[in-house]
């Protein structure tokens, strides 16, 4: 999607007519925005066309709001896989819209867009700040989630029918879409409803934002078992430590935890193709020059080397076959057969690292993106999610988020590192 077809305008309900209550801050005109473009040769080439650079419209508190906050109540779904921070997020959201607007009816939706949908039986819970006091300590959500599509018409309806003017979905691409469908069936209904997306993907890999909560303790805990396959393999003759890591089509958890200590021989990630021959014979000589090896594995890398399963999971995800085992496999049989003993220890911390909570740094993200959140919603937009970039908090319209999934180029600065912090070839084809 080329720069000129991008369009940044994020939806609104309506006039916003009741003042804030808020005292003591600075307020966003709508006015202000937050350029796409951080080059100043991609800026100079827009002006030249005569055109405006893509911008997109800045996030925080509007003077005045579109909700009444004394009649307004509000609803909150988490969606998808758990993800270090939902809770931070959830709980930031209730207080926001507690102490800073004064909305006193929070619903918790139970179990993701089921809890949406009546005949499931889940009924919604009731927030309060005394109820989310502690839940930050905790990892997953305290609303459950689940994945799979419902019937927006059915959700919006259960929407109107409970009151919710704001509904807050918080999830990865899925959900997104989900968010914009229940948007788009709440208009045909005629019932007035703001739907503001939190981008939740472990990945890191939502388009137009620069990341996306829990990614950097993701990072931080693939570290622990980086750490471990290598002092595995450095203890062993011919050691090899081999880590798999989440990233289904985008392998930015694996790329930034290699670059972390800088121990990893190999890192495969979904956005760069590898040969299984030549991989292996890269290995082979770096266990004859070093005597030990860490490979460090997205979970979507190297899936066209093996057979498909075929199968979609609730959401229509394409279920992939699992690298690490292949790779584990793999790895022994080659070996075996050129007659080089090797000690090969495959570990894979995918679900501890997502069940933790969040460390320090995402912890105070999520209570801004909830703050962010909740202030666009109170202002009557609708259709779009709490964006960050170039270090500012942003909307952007959900159509823009989920259509695109956020990947490493192989040309760019990132992958570039990486490439001179493992030393492997820049093609392994």
């Amino acid at each position: 999607m080329s720069t000129g077809d991008l369009n940044f305008e994020v939806q609104k309900l309506g006039e916003c007519r009741f003042p804030s209550p808020l005292q003591g801050v600075r307020f966003i005109g709508d006015e202000e925005r937050v350029l796409y473009a951080t080059r100043l040769d991609e800026i100079r080439t827009a002006i030249a066309h005569g055109a405006m650079p893509p911008s997109m419209e800045a996030g925080g508190p509007r003077e005045k709001l579109y909700f009444d906050p004394a009649q307004l109540s509000c609803g909150i779904v988490t969606c998808g896989g758990i993800c270090p921070g939902l809770n931070d997020v959830i709980r930031s959201i209730v207080l926001s819209l507690y102490h800073l607007y004064g909305v006193k009816k929070v619903y918790g939706f139970r179990f993701g867009y089921q809890g949406l949908v009546p005949r499931y039986g889940h009924q919604p819970l009731q927030l309060t700040p005394e109820s989310v006091r502690r839940i930050h300590e905790t990892g997953g959500t305290i609303l459950g989630s689940s994945r799979g599509p419902q019937d927006p018409a059915e959700m919006a309806k259960r929407l109107a029918e409970l009151g919710v003017g704001i509904l807050f979905a918080i999830g990865g691409d899925g959900t997104l879409r989900g968010a914009q469908k229940i948007s788009e069936a709440a208009a045909q209904q005629g019932f007035k409803l703001s739907v503001i997306g939190i981008p939740k993907t472990i990945d890191n890999d939502v388009s137009f934002v620069q990341k996306t909560f829990g990614f950097e303790t993701a990072v931080a805990e693939a570290r622990r078992a980086i750490y471990a396959a290598n002092t595995e393999a450095e203890a062993a003759s011919n050691g090899i430590g081999l880590v798999k890591l989440m990233g289904r089509d985008s392998g930015f958890i694996t790329a930034y935890s290699v670059l972390v200590d800088s121990q990893a021989n190999f890192c495969l990630v979904p956005e760069v193709p590898f040969g299984l021959d030549r991989f292996l014979a890269e290995l082979k000589q770096r266990l004859e020059r070093r005597g030990h090896a860490l490979i460090v594995v997205a979970e979507g890398a190297g899936q066209d080397l093996m057979k498909g399963t075929g199968e979609r999971d609730e959401s229509g995800n394409v279920k992939y076959t699992d690298i690490g085992i292949f790779l584990r496999d793999e790895i022994n049989k080659h070996f075996k057969g050129c007659g080089m003993p090797v000690t090969l220890k495959y570990i894979d911390p995918s679900y501890t690292i997502r069940s933790v909570p969040a460390n320090t740094h995402d912890s105070a993200f999520c209570l801004l993106l909830g703050h962010n959140a909740v202030h666009a919603g109170m202002a009557g937009r609708t259709n779009m999610v709490v964006g960050f970039w170039s270090h500012q908090f942003t909307h952007v319209p959900i159509a823009l988020a989920a259509a695109k999934r956020k990947q490493i180029d192989p040309a760019g600065e990132l992958w570039n590192s990486v490439l001179g912090c493992t030393g492997q070839p820049a093609d392994m084809r």
